[in-house]
């Protein structure tokens, strides 16, 4: 027998991690990883001296609500109102821990075995697995030449089987920004249907636009049709300790309360009164921190102009991610582990996050560049424009 877990995949991430097994690079040419899109470097210093009272707090290490506590939960339905508009209340946050079991719980509750879920291609690759682990057939979505779905396509796909089109943006893997009239034409598909529209919004505070990117919260209904999800990882460099949250009607609330008592009891309440700190603290610094992603997007679009005549195509950029399509003959799956060889680079083949089969995963890589400065992602756009075509082209 099979279980759902051993037929999905082995999570790409690791599987690229052992790319580097075995492997030495020259002094003068060290591995630029651009695989993971995480920060790796620790909190702000004040957010750090917080954290050392915190820790010192007795309520720091014991179980709390199973939804969160209930302050964390005020100043996101409060901060959420002012970017966002509309109306919100504490009621209508849960508080995860973190964005991946976000979006666990609130499928859990909306879904059972058979069900069906749109997901556009490329997908975020932890949604197809945690669909595949629940019995849940994830439906491929088309995107566009843009990457940004095809609402008529996804008409057409919603069967009686359907509950949800789940969406991520800024999107992982391509860092597209879905337009508002997107947005807005894919939740009133979702709400004719009477099924949700998921929306992940993990990289939010990384968007290039000012303002809110959708106005669905002004809706007063909203919460009939909309499922939202964010992550303090990202913005507070919290990725340890694991806090996320759902964004949902209240009595899709009290149901995910039961996958949260089963499975973590609660988010780990250091990593949400550190993200509380940092909602009532840190918004200069996080503005800050936008500023520099989207320099460091702005300096990849500028090195990647001159590789445009070898072949090379920007399909998206944005957020923590480029979406690079590659001139080369073999697919990316078989080139991106050579990349490590031949250009001493991590990047992710588009396989990882495209059904299997499917032609568009051959020709594209992801670039994560949370961790590289302006002179790494130069370096690294010229490693790719050294690399031969020729000799990297597999024998006929």
């Amino acid at each position: 027998m099979t279980t759902r877990t051993e037929a999905t995949f082995f999570p790409p991430i690791p599987e690229a991690q052992r790319w580097l097994h075995g492997v030495s690079f020259p002094q003068d040419r060290p591995l630029i990883n651009l695989a993971q899109a995480a920060p790796a470097d620790p909190p702000p210093a004040p957010m750090l001296a917080a954290m050392a009272e915190m820790l010192a707090e007795p309520t720091s290490h014991l179980y709390g609500p199973v939804l969160g506590h209930p302050a964390l939960r005020t100043a996101l339905a409060e901060d959420w109102a002012r970017h966002y508009g509309g109306t919100l209340y504490a009621e209508n946050f849960g508080i995860t821990a973190g964005c991946n079991q976000a979006f666990a719980a609130a499928l859990t509750a909306l879904t059972t075995e058979g069900d069906e879920v749109l997901l556009p291609v490329p997908w975020y690759f932890n949604h197809k697995m945690w669909l595949d682990m629940s019995g849940v057939r994830a439906v491929p979505l088309p995107c566009n030449d843009g990457l940004i779905p095809d609402v008529e396509a996804a008409r057409a796909l919603i069967t009686p089987r359907t509950r949800a089109i789940a969406i991520v943006t800024p999107n992982n893997p391509t860092g597209v920004e879905y337009p508002a009239p997107v947005l807005r034409a894919l939740y009133d598909l979702c709400r004719q249907a009477g099924i949700k529209l998921i929306v992940d919004e993990t990289y939010r505070d990384f968007d290039s636009r000012s303002g809110a990117p959708h106005d669905l919260l002004t809706d007063p209904d909203w919460d009939q049709t909309l499922v939202q999800l964010y992550s303090f990882s990202k913005a507070y460099r919290l990725t340890g300790h694991r806090v996320g949250a759902i964004i949902a009607a209240s009595d899709l609330l009290h149901q995910v309360e039961k996958f949260q008592d089963t499975v973590a009891i609660c988010a780990p309440p250091f990593g949400q009164k550190a993200a509380l700190w940092g909602l009532e603290n840190l918004a200069q610094w996080k503005a800050e921190q936008r500023d520099e992603i989207l320099a460091r997007r702005n300096t990849l679009a500028a090195a990647f102009q001159p590789l445009a005549d070898q072949g090379w195509k920007l399909r998206g950029l944005g957020a923590y991610f480029a979406y690079v399509e590659h001139p080369f003959s073999m697919g990316s799956a078989d080139l991106a582990p050579l990349l490590v060889q031949k250009a001493q680079a991590l990047v992710l083949p588009a396989t990882m996050f495209t059904p299997a089969g499917d032609p568009t995963g051959d020709r594209c890589l992801r670039v994560a560049f949370a961790n590289a400065d302006a002179d790494r992602l130069r370096t690294f756009v010229s490693r790719l424009a050294e690399l031969d075509l020729a000799r990297l082209r597999p024998a006929s």
